[in-house]
């Protein structure tokens, strides 16, 4: 394995770091409340970040999604490129590919998606769907939506389409979210049209994760084939949001480190206290290993090679040494860490937000012992 990044990942990562150092500051992100910095967004698209996702693959996006972190930068750029940018690229036919991908490399399009499918979207034969996900993030930006149905069968809905209803709400992290209602909305099945599907339980999502673009749909047919595909798309999402984790977590460290070697106690720094060093040493352990779990899983899938079981590991880290991390550096604020309105309670708040999106610690870690157990059988 080799993590190093290549030229055009290294540059990627030092343009994206350039415009969400500049543009992402504590008063745009007061000003942004809980929806979308749209100049921010526009900025990116027009550098071209989006666009190169493509090029960078699944480890480039995640050096990105690192620097966005950090920042905690309020734009959909996960979502759409997880979602939208690497499923179309990995997932979708020609055509979809080369009618869908223009407008998402562009940003004139945005796509997010309902996932992990909790909640048994129905399908009926004319491809149109019903419905409720209580809760998507960037649901408010979005032109586009996927979503899984009970079978784990993935369709591409346009939020504009009649039947599509979305609803604010607000989570713990200022991400745009919404609730999503389709009542017999048309949907596009990702990879075109498949063979009909039994309605018998379809096999474990991670179970069935494979590596992004190892995978070979004509290998697989009916239930196999959506939920490998299914599995993989969850695999590069929980993949990407550990590499946003990451950055959140680097990000409120860096806050912390900054405050206890300015702020001074006794006469003499809070970062010559041995307890503050330790907690400090420990949330800085936490956040490599989240980094290099992303990395490892990402590289994975640029390779080619099946990836399930660490995106799993990957988003263990995320949900559990990620609120660690963040907790800390609250903690480590003192009294200047329970203001809601300074920068660190905005990490504080990604990072909490980031530990259960895609499955809890506890989730993640069944899972994972689940794919190990069947990987061991076979």
């Amino acid at each position: 394995m080799d993590f190093t990044p290549t030229e055009e990942q290294g540059a990627a990562q030092g343009l994206a770091a350039q415009i969400f150092g500049d543009l992402a500051t504590h008063e745009r992100l007061a000003a942004a409340g809980s929806g979308t910095d749209a100049e921010l967004w526009k900025e990116l698209c027009a550098a071209g970040l989006t666009a190169a996702v493509e090029e960078i693959g699944l480890l480039g996006l995640v050096l990105l999604l690192e620097e966005q972190g950090r920042t905690t930068a309020q734009v959909p750029f996960a979502a759409s490129c997880v979602y939208g940018l690497l499923a179309v690229a990995d997932h979708g036919t020609d055509e979809q590919r080369e009618r869908l991908l223009p407008p998402l490399r562009d940003g004139t399009a945005v796509a997010t998606g309902a996932f992990p499918a909790r909640s048994g979207l129905r399908t009926d034969g004319e491809g149109r769907l019903s419905g409720v996900v209580p809760y998507v993030p960037w649901l408010r930006d979005a032109t586009l939506v996927l979503v899984a149905d009970a079978d784990r069968v993935l369709w591409v809905v346009r939020t504009a389409d009649p039947g599509v209803v979305v609803v604010p709400v607000e989570t713990t992290a200022p991400w745009s979210a919404a609730r999503l209602v389709l009542d017999r909305a048309p949907g596009e099945r990702l990879g075109g049209p498949g063979p009909e599907l039994s309605p018998e339980p379809s096999p474990e999502p991670e179970a069935e994760a494979k590596g992004g673009r190892g995978w070979e749909p004509e290998a697989e047919t009916g239930e196999a084939a959506a939920a490998g595909m299914y599995g993989a798309v969850l695999a590069a999402s929980r993949t990407a949001f550990t590499g946003l984790q990451a950055g959140v977590c680097a990000g409120s460290l860096a806050r912390a480190v900054a405050h206890t070697t300015t702020r001074e106690q006794f006469g003499r720094p809070l970062s010559t206290n041995q307890g503050v060093l330790l907690r400090a040493a420990d949330a800085h352990m936490d956040t490599e290993a989240i980094r290099v779990t992303a990395y490892e899983a990402a590289w994975r899938h640029d390779q080619g090679l099946a990836y399930g079981a660490q995106a799993l590991t990957a988003a263990w880290w995320a949900s559990e040494a990620g609120q660690r991390v963040v907790h800390a550096g609250q903690h480590l604020h003192g009294g200047t860490g329970a203001d809601l309105d300074h920068p660190v309670h905005r990490h504080f708040l990604w990072g909490r937000q980031l530990g259960s999106y895609l499955g809890c610690g506890s989730e993640v870690l069944q899972e994972l012992g689940e794919l190990l157990v069947k990987e061991g059988s076979q």
